[in-house]
């Protein structure tokens, strides 16, 4: 049985409580249980953005502003959670980016990681670190912390891709470091290929233990060897129950994830599959490379079709229904919780 509240206790505590606020001290007691909870519940919402809204204000923006002006002519996929602060879940920042013909963004470096997933147009390049390649749809590119990189765009028509960066993880570390390169464009000191041909072909250079191995040394994984890749696997096997036919990119170094703040993945869910509800502790975003169909995530449920992008909040039931042949590429902060301890995983 619990006795009575004394008032003159519940006095002397408020008391209490307000000598040790000029000393900026707090009781744990009295917040404890706003602070720990049962399960996660994450302050992202669920949400979804439709490529064909996007594209118009994208393309309007591009008669406002060169790529020089704006340093990088993005739309940031603002989750309505997080109005104003950048973030399109607690931990992700996505945004989509536009490079007309005949333009550079101008070459600099960051300590945020950043991965582009390439989502229309031809003619696109991306340059790191001495090293150029052609960006075509579906590819999935990796732009090291720190490394300089620029962009341009060659061909005729518009090109659009997601820039897919750890941002707010960077942020809430205070860690931001930001430099502009001295030209529009770094050197190219390498061809095109090199890195795929010293690390993506099965072999590796003798010399391999000098690279550093914290992030993949390939700088694109291109979409028709991954789409083969799924399509051969789908062939030998059933879709698995809850991840249909995944496949994660990896660092061939090591063989774990391409960087080590961000994780990514394509899965393949093929015409009429469903896959079984999974909830993980991870914040992710799900961009449609190809196919139509409806992901149900939480509460939600929304239709999708080809270049859609959603916020996929952490502990929120998911469920992907296909019903074209489907192809979704996945980042989050899977492998940041993995490494600190954090991550877990539900199947029903």
């Amino acid at each position: 049985m619990h006795s009575a509240p004394d008032p003159k206790a519940a006095t002397r505590r408020q008391e209490f409580y307000q000598r040790l606020g000029p000393r900026n001290l707090a009781p744990l007691w009295e917040v404890l249980t706003g602070i720990t909870a049962p399960e996660p519940q994450s302050k992202a919402l669920p949400f979804q953005w439709r490529f064909d809204d996007i594209r118009p204000f994208l393309l309007e923006s591009g008669s406002l502003l060169s790529a020089q002006e704006a340093e990088r002519r993005v739309l940031v996929l603002e989750n309505p959670s997080f109005v104003g602060r950048s973030c399109t879940t607690s931990t992700l920042y996505a945004g989509v980016q536009l490079i007309m013909p005949g333009e550079t963004a101008p070459a600099h470096r960051h300590t945020p990681t950043a991965l582009r997933f390439m989502l229309e147009g031809t003619g696109a390049f991306t340059a790191v670190s001495g090293e150029r390649t052609s960006m075509c749809a579906g590819d999935f590119i990796i732009t090291p912390a720190w490394a300089w990189h620029d962009h341009g765009n060659e061909g005729v028509e518009p090109c659009v891709w997601m820039d897919c960066i750890d941002l707010p993880m960077v942020a809430f570390f205070e860690t931001m470091f930001f430099e502009e390169f001295n030209d529009q464009q770094q050197m190219v000191t390498r061809p095109e290929g090199d890195a795929r041909a010293r690390f993506g072909e099965g072999l590796l250079p003798i010399d391999v233990n000098r690279h550093h191995v914290l992030t993949t040394p390939i700088l694109n994984y291109p979409y028709d060897r991954t789409r083969d890749a799924l399509l051969k696997v789908a062939r030998a096997e059933q879709p698995d129950p809850h991840f249909a036919v995944t496949l994660r990119y990896s660092n061939p170094l090591d063989g774990g994830w391409t960087t080590p703040t961000l994780s990514t993945w394509m899965t393949y869910v093929p015409r009429g599959f469903k896959t079984a509800p999974l909830r993980s502790t991870e914040s992710m975003v799900m961009a449609v490379a190809e196919g139509r169909g409806t992901v149900a995530v939480g509460e939600k449920t929304f239709v999708f079709g080809p270049k859609d992008i959603h916020a996929l909040p952490g502990w929120s039931w998911r469920s992907i229904d296909a019903s074209e042949d489907t192809f979704l590429f996945f980042f989050s902060d899977r492998v940041a919780q993995e490494k600190l301890g954090f991550f877990r995983e539900q199947r029903r």
